[in-house]
């Protein structure tokens, strides 16, 4: 059966962006969001976010009434469920918004309808969505990945994203995905409903190797990041520039080292290794290593600016950037806020924090004693020590002369020249 409505329940840096191009598509979409300020904006044609174009996007599906916002779920042929999957305080997987998600669409379900989980999970999360579904719906027939070709009312799949900040709408588009049902046909039907907007090869395969894929994907990365940062620890007191080191390395025709950074953010790679370790602890040390590593990198770099001769003076230090990643808004789990809070527990000296995608400290930094948020001239002005945290553009294109005579710590790189 054709899908005409679907409906996307979380309207963050995924779920809108995915609703906006369906919507673009000509697929009628109605989104769902906890936060009425969230619906409020995006039913006013203006995202909530930061990302290229979205605007645009997001604008003229509202405009033409192929997109809309509300607090709670409607009947739809499909439902995509976006919605975050943080981890607790001891790093187990957290899947109480997910299921909150779930217990909300069963009400509307129907037959012939599917469900989609966008969502990064641990292995087997999506299996208990069609539990959770099954004891809320017992009138209805779920598919039991046991049995794959069990005859059952409503598909049920995972479909990762797979999409970088600042190429979402792009990416969206143009990446490959992998689709893992839990039965034998909810890949085939979650391939028909992406089938309108995607143009990359679409790989199916079961709901559980799907999600052990999207898990890698991000664990490799931490992995090879975690490398380059442990370098930087080794190079950085011997006073041996490790961007020269990687630069050199690299001329080998096999070896392809990352230039190092503060740490590792996003709610991907900061999140997504915990929820392989969480099924493996006992074979996941390599996993677990590099988790360490770059969740101790922001310390590192908070004692690289400590001992730096103005700040031991006293001067004031100006940290440029706080979302994990150039020119967004996003600061989930973003080492450049951690860098400030290390940096504060260190020295006592003013820290002016410059971050223009963002109106207000983040709870943790608002509340430090000392720390403001401030325009980059000021910061450029006041600062005898600058620390280089996000490689915003507007950071990148600062005159020479505008830093020369301060102490500077680059942590991107993007000085280097």
């Amino acid at each position: 059966m054709p899908v005409e409505h679907v409906c996307v329940i979380g309207l963050g840096y995924v779920g809108l962006p995915t609703a906006a191009v369906l919507a673009s598509r000509g697929i009628r979409v109605t989104g769902v969001d906890v936060n009425q300020k969230t619906v409020d904006s995006i039913n006013d044609g203006k995202p909530h976010i930061i990302e290229p174009d979205l605007d645009m996007v997001v604008y003229g599906a509202v405009s033409t009434g192929q997109l809309s916002a509300r607090t709670d779920p409607v009947e739809a042929d499909a439902f995509i469920m976006a919605v975050p999957t943080p981890f607790t305080d001891d790093r187990q997987p957290d899947l109480s918004y997910l299921q909150a998600a779930t217990e909300a669409i069963a009400p509307v379900l129907k037959k012939g309808d599917l469900v989609v989980v966008e969502s990064t999970v641990p292995v087997g999360a999506t299996r208990r969505v069609g539990e959770w579904l099954k004891a809320a719906r017992p009138d209805l027939a779920f598919p039991n990945p046991d049995v794959p070709g069990d005859a059952h009312d409503v598909c049920i799949a995972h479909s990762p994203e797979r999409v970088l900040p600042g190429r979402v709408l792009l990416e969206l588009v143009r990446n490959d995905r992998v689709i893992g049902g839990l039965g034998d046909d909810c890949a085939a039907c979650t391939k028909a409903l992406y089938a309108v907007a995607v143009e990359g090869d679409m790989h199916l395969t079961t709901a559980s190797t799907a999600e052990l894929v999207k898990l890698s994907e991000n664990a490799f990365r931490d992995v090879n990041i975690a490398f380059a940062n442990e370098l930087a620890n080794v190079a950085d007191p011997l006073g041996i520039d490790v961007r020269d080191v990687v630069r050199f390395a690299n001329f080998h025709p096999r070896v392809n080292i990352l230039n190092p950074g503060p740490g590792v953010g996003g709610h991907c790679i900061a999140v997504d290794p915990w929820f392989i370790a969480a099924s493996a602890p006992d074979r996941t040390p390599l996993i677990q290593t590099a988790r360490r590593v770059n969740d101790e990198r922001p310390a590192a770099i908070a004692e690289q600016v400590a001992s730096l001769p103005s700040v031991a003076a006293g001067g004031a230090i100006a940290c440029l950037g706080l979302s994990y990643k150039a020119d967004i808004d996003d600061l989930r789990e973003s080492p450049s806020v951690h860098v400030v809070e290390e940096l504060r527990k260190r020295v006592e000296n003013p820290i002016l924090v410059v971050e223009p995608h963002i109106s207000a400290l983040p709870d943790g930094l608002s509340e430090l004693d000392g720390v403001t948020l401030s325009a980059l001239a000021e910061a450029l002005s006041r600062a005898d020590a600058i620390v280089l945290l996000t490689d915003h553009k507007v950071f990148i294109e600062v005159p020479p002369q505008d830093i020369a005579g301060k102490d500077v710590v680059d942590t991107r790189g993007a000085w280097k020249a």
